[in-house]
């Protein structure tokens, strides 16, 4: 068990040509590590192998800081997100994975209210909330989410940040994680390489396998997604394939009720026409390189399938008010 008066946290952060990010949001990160007395700190960047100015940065803040420790592990070649999060795990300290990807800007105070939950040793995960804009920019929270069964598919949305501390999952760009758990789970599915769905996978991995997940409104964090490595470094093209792609990959690893089985496999001809006929191919070429990972998939769903304790239907009703 977890004491919550005395925690060790390794703070993770994963960069992708970065380099304007770490610049602006490190120091923001660093402050947050100081001012939190109850424990001690490390943080552990992981480059994955960017072409910018990044590293060169890193290793001249990691010499001038002198009261946290920071530890800098680059990648021989470009990997993805759950590979380089998977990557900088290793080299961490801490009983609490802390995880903040590169363009979030947390709160000076964010730590506390975000790990005192980890005294429940059955708590896995607990999110952060995220505050950012809309595409109008107008002022949003969000981190707290729905998940919920459609026409196939597990689909997930966004839920009152207020109302409850229940969610569907936990983001790996601002969410903390018991690390004793995150390893009995293996971690990151290299599956969702490069992004998306990796950390909805696993906090669904993780109440299936009966521990759980909470939502924590006092930890707050500024998000900027519009200035992350995805948006910046990717084709919209790309971005949604990907995404397509991912929610396949998790449906076939990790659905085990027999009927939502049936219920995909039946409604898969219904959204290659449709999406055809819209003139939109990515899901169909996201379907397709899903196809082609089968054999991957179902040996990863063979591994995950040890922990499992719960269906599928109890799983998505955990989260609702």
């Amino acid at each position: 068990m977890v004491d919550k008066n005395f925690m060790t946290i390794t703070i993770i952060m994963p960069n992708y040509n970065g380099v304007h990010l770490l610049e602006k949001n490190l120091p923001h990160v660093v402050a947050a590590a100081k001012h939190f007395t109850k424990g001690e700190i490390d943080i552990v960047i992981s480059d994955d192998h960017s072409i910018d100015n990044s590293l060169a940065f890193l290793e001249s803040f990691s010499k001038s800081e002198k009261t946290i420790s920071i530890y800098i592990t680059s990648n021989k070649g470009l990997q993805g997100f759950s590979c380089n999060v998977n990557n900088a795990v290793r080299h961490a300290k801490g009983d609490i994975l802390l995880l903040l990807n590169t363009d979030v800007i947390p709160e000076r105070d964010f730590i506390a209210p975000l790990v005192e939950g980890f005294s429940d040793e059955k708590v896995f995960a607990i999110g952060c909330l995220d505050e950012t804009t809309d595409d109008e920019g107008k002022p949003r929270k969000y981190g707290r989410s729905f998940g919920s069964w459609k026409r196939g598919f597990v689909v997930h949305e966004s839920a009152d940040a207020e109302a409850s501390d229940k969610t569907f999952w936990v983001s790996c760009g601002s969410g903390a994680f018991r690390r004793d758990l995150w390893e009995k789970l293996h971690g990151l599915d290299e599956l969702y390489n490069p992004f998306y769905w990796e950390d909805i996978d696993l906090s669904y991995r993780a109440v299936k396998s009966g521990y759980t997940i909470r939502f924590e409104k006092k930890s707050v964090v500024t998000h900027l997604h519009e200035v992350g490595a995805i948006k910046k470094n990717f084709s919209s093209n790309k971005v949604t394939t990907t995404a397509y792609r991912n929610q396949i990959i998790f449906i076939w690893k990790n659905i085990t009720d027999s009927d939502l089985i049936l219920k995909n496999i039946l409604w898969l001809p219904y959204y290659v026409v449709k999406t055809l006929l819209s003139g939109d191919t990515n899901f169909v070429a996201g379907l397709f390189a899903a196809i082609l990972l089968l054999p991957k998939i179902r040996k990863s769903k063979l591994t995950a399938m040890h922990t499992f304790v719960l269906s599928d239907k109890v799983v998505l009703n955990k989260q609702k008010i």
